[in-house]
């Protein structure tokens, strides 16, 4: 494992340092910044690095030896001068593909990171997390490494991390392990585990759990039992509360926590069962958010519910042509046991609508695999009744690095989509041309549409998990926006 800290000073960050790496535009790097930055003589050895190094589009590395005296590895991490207007400015991604290519994991290295502002040590600080993965179930022993991250601008003063990046660079690695972990080890009941686990000991916060049939039929959540009653470890609402001293709104995050997906009867075939550990992407984004906001001290009441199942396949498993009876009360056909996650989503957003009488809610999944083609793979997508909500979320994604970009929001387009004769609508759409994953979230909206609710769906199935690893994605999207969304953009 490799562990993260935050320098206060360059100095500092690179002593005893095997492997120093300076991540900053080419621009920069050609007029000397790094020699202003790291302040010794042997700065210079990476000039030959620099200049054989070319960013084109996401940034690339060059690396040296280190003269005598200096570390001993030397990595130029050439990133673009600018990028696009749907990236993000902090160059995250350039700064997580190329510090990902400097060999850090379990060595003693430091980071030296351009910044042109100083608000954009959170994206980079999330960057290089996502870099260093927590999670090996290898054999033999990795040995423990450190990687000592400080931010500079461009005169060389320092930017110190706060408290929200180091929460936010913590919560992401956890998000991501959970993520990575092999799923006949997080079970639903481990993802709860872990859940209160990262609570521990932190002030204002209350864990609970609904579990079993008997409970969640009792509290009415049919679409959560209906998806997981046939798995061994039984489903279940894990219900994470953070209430502030003095609170005035109260903002619920909920997360699809599908910990592994068969499809159900509708089975995944030709290879598409496989990596499906990651389908509870959307969980762990809200375990890391929550654990974030509240660590750093957030002013508003945050109620995260993680709606948890195994999508298994057995003599109970929920059946195409079943009827399940949701927490809005509504009725849903099945028509593809493969469409499970808005099914448990539902009840979550249902849950915080009704039960907890939330003043936003937010829903996070690995919802649609037509969300890549919408987005791709680095880039969420947003869905909202509230336009406030929509531009926000942007916003928030640029400035962590987390994109997200807006999907329609037409209820009037969508509802055709899961007409029903025997209920009140199905689950998965008549056609699949239409928009899937604005339709997908308008399945879920109506379980709360009568309750006027401002929400904001975001799908992850690009982002959650990349290069076969979680990416801990979500996790600065939702706690940013918690932090900065105001009443105005509820109102919107």
């Amino acid at each position: 494992m490799t562990e993260i800290r935050f320098a206060n000073t360059v100095s500092a960050a690179i002593r005893g340092a095997e492997i120093v790496a300076v991540l900053a535009p080419q621009k920069a790097l050609a007029d000397g910044w790094h020699k202003t930055a790291i302040g010794q003589d042997w700065a210079s050895a990476l000039d030959r690095a620099i200049e054989d190094t070319k960013p084109g589009d996401s940034g690339s590395a060059g690396s040296t030896y280190g003269p005598t005296g200096a570390p001993r590895k030397l990595v130029a991490c050439v990133l673009p001068d600018s990028v696009s207007r749907h990236n993000s400015p902090t160059r995250s991604e350039s700064i997580l593909s190329t510090f990902a290519s400097v060999g850090a994991s379990g060595k003693k290295s430091a980071a030296i990171v351009y910044l042109d502002d100083a608000a954009h040590a959170l994206a980079a600080g999330v960057a290089i997390a996502r870099a260093l993965p927590l999670f090996s179930a290898k054999s033999g022993k990795s040995g423990n490494g450190r990687v000592r991250i400080v931010f500079v601008l461009a005169d060389g003063s320092v930017v110190r991390a706060d408290k929200v990046v180091k929460e936010t660079v913590d919560a992401v690695r956890l998000s991501a392990r959970l993520v990575d972990t092999h799923p006949e080890v997080m079970t639903t009941a481990q993802v709860e585990r872990e859940a209160r686990k990262a609570c521990r000991g932190v002030k204002g916060v209350r864990v609970t759990a609904i579990t079993g049939k008997a409970k969640l039929e009792a509290a009415g959540l049919g679409g959560i039992l209906g998806v997981g009653r046939a798995a061994v470890v039984p489903p279940r609402l894990v219900i994470m509360d953070y209430k502030p001293a003095k609170s005035t709104r109260t903002i619920a995050l909920v997360g699809k926590g599908i910990v592994y997906d068969t499809g159900g009867l509708n089975i995944k075939v030709g290879g598409g069962m496989s990596n499906m550990k990651m389908d509870m992407g959307g969980a762990a984004a809200v375990v890391g958010a929550f654990v974030a906001l509240a660590k750093s001290g957030c002013k508003d009441r945050v109620v995260a519910l993680l709606c948890l199942a195994e999508n298994a396949v057995g003599p109970h498993s929920y059946r195409p042509d079943d009827i399940l009876t949701m927490h809005s009360g509504k009725t849903v056909e099945i028509n593809n046991t493969d469409a499970e996650g808005r099914l448990v989503l539902a009840d979550g957003v249902s849950w915080a609508a009704r039960k907890i009488k939330a003043d936003l809610v937010i829903d996070i999944a690995t919802l649609t695999g037509a969300a890549l083609i919408s987005t791709g793979r680095n880039v969420s997508c947003s869905i909202s009744n509230r336009e406030g909500l929509e531009r926000l979320s942007v916003t928030c994604g640029r400035a962590t690095g987390d994109l997200t970009h807006p999907l329609l929001f037409a209820p009037e387009f969508f509802h055709g989509e899961f007409p029903s004769k025997v209920a009140d609508m199905r689950n998965s759409v008549k056609d699949r041309m239409n928009a899937q994953s604005s339709a997908a979230a308008q399945f879920v909206y109506n379980h709360i549409e009568d309750t006027g609710v401002p929400w904001l769906h975001v799908d992850i199935a690009g982002p959650a998990f990349r290069g076969l690893r979680g990416t801990g994605h979500g996790v600065g999207l939702l706690s940013e926006l918690v932090r900065r969304v105001t009443d105005e953009d509820l109102a919107s």
